[in-house]
């Protein structure tokens, strides 16, 4: 992988151009905003905080980005500079519940692909030592993995203004590449002999797998995705994690694993299925130089599990150990490449 030079048009990655796509097939929405809310106690300097994020666009590429159609083809357009106000509102003697709701308001807006920018900051005044920091990007230009890197480089730079310690970049290591030219690289590579040997393994992996999980549920799914889906948190023990690592590590196998096998026989005991597939996320940073980067990397595999014949949980969990190295061998084929 190479750094790019001088142009600032560039071909989309496949997982922006399925974002892309969609937003034109569905129109502008929120369901690809991805939000990171914190709660800062202290005195806030608002104007170090906007030159934080002069810098934190600067730095990376990804934020100066937008998505324009070119000759009837998506492109990426980076800009030389890009500026990303720091929006201020006043929510002092508000309740928490109104601050939440706020918070949720904001990071509902939907963004446009074609103008940008694609990144958002608010600050919400609560009190003159309480904040509440809301950093909203377009999953376009970012992941979950993205969102550390974007809060982590915010708050180095935001410390170097304030304890006024030299330059703020000196504080983090150069980026060798952007964004960019890791799409540029995919587009390059994912070709020729190398996307037939993915397209092998994984057209041999999921041949005359089953089109949908037929679970059982209380009400009948709508036409069309609405979206409108909730959240529910369980905790676990900690004797509990602790049994369950030492199982997987009496099999050779990561908790991952097992919980991925448990969660197979759940969907069979569920659905009746005994073929089981599964999509499973993976950061797709394989390459250092990409480990400091904001950008869109992640990638979903399909995880495929036999359970007919009423196996032992110690055979499907070796099964899936099985199935998990294979995929991970071969993850670099776009899970758009493959649909």
């Amino acid at each position: 992988m190479t750094q790019r030079r001088s142009e600032d048009i560039f071909p989309l990655s496949f997982a922006q151009q399925r974002l892309w796509f969609l937003e034109q097939l569905e129109g502008r929405s929120q369901v690809y905003n991805s939000r990171l809310p914190v709660w800062l106690s202290g005195e806030l300097h608002l104007d170090r905080l906007q030159r934080a994020v002069d810098s934190l666009v600067a730095r990376h590429e990804s934020l100066r980005t937008r998505f324009e159609t070119r000759g009837g083809e998506p492109v990426q357009v980076v800009a030389n500079r890009m500026a990303v106000p720091v929006q201020t509102i006043d929510m002092s003697g508000r309740s928490t519940a109104a601050i939440r709701a706020r918070l949720a308001e904001l990071a509902a807006q939907p963004f446009d692909l074609a103008t940008g920018p694609l990144l958002r900051v608010f600050v919400l005044e609560v009190s003159r030592t309480e904040h509440a920091l809301l950093l909203v990007t377009h999953h376009a230009i970012s992941d979950a993995w993205s969102s550390s890197i974007l809060f982590r480089d915010l708050a180095v730079f935001y410390d170097a203004l304030v304890s006024g310690a030299g330059c703020p970049d000196a504080r983090l290591p150069v980026l060798s590449v952007q964004y960019a030219d890791y799409a540029v690289w995919q587009r390059q590579w994912m070709q020729g002999k190398a996307l037939q040997r993915q397209l092998d393994y994984w057209q041999r992996q999921l041949a005359g797998a089953p089109p949908l999980l037929e679970l059982p549920a209380d009400r009948c799914r709508p036409a069309r995705q609405s979206f409108r889906g909730s959240r529910v948190t369980a905790n676990v023990s900690a004797e509990l994690t602790e049994a369950l690592k030492k199982l997987a590590g009496t099999h050779g196998c990561t908790l991952y694993m097992l919980m991925l096998a448990a969660f197979n026989v759940l969907l069979s005991r569920y659905s009746g299925q005994q073929d089981i597939v599964i999509g499973t996320p993976v950061a797709g940073r394989g390459r250092t130089e990409l480990e400091g980067l904001i950008g869109l990397f992640v990638n979903n595999l399909v995880m495929r599990t036999d359970l007919s014949g009423n196996p032992s949980f110690a055979a499907v969990l070796a099964q899936v150990k099985h199935t998990a190295l294979d995929a991970w061998a071969h993850q670099e084929l776009p899970f758009e490449k493959l649909v």
